[in-house]
């Protein structure tokens, strides 16, 4: 029969290779070279570029700050 021991060093291992692994995976997936060329990526806009509205200013932005310069919270149904 395992005691208990054996069971903790045998959690500590398995937990230290799934973070070891997880460590692994994510450097490589942040290596990984991209060779795939879809129609979207070769435009010269991203995806942040197109959520935040013409003439604000990407630094200050906030959707906090659109809802009120809109009006009070009670005035979009907010609260």
């Amino acid at each position: 029969m395992i005691s208990d021991d054996d069971l903790f060093r045998l959690a500590i291992f398995l937990g230290s290779v799934a973070m070891l692994l997880i460590v692994l995976y994510h450097f490589l997936e942040v290596n990984a070279k991209d060779d795939s060329q879809s129609p979207l990526s070769t435009s010269s806009t991203t995806a942040t570029d197109k959520k935040i509205p013409v003439g604000a200013d990407p630094v200050g932005f906030s959707p906090a700050a659109a809802i009120s310069a809109r009006g009070s919270f009670m005035a979009v149904g907010l609260i």
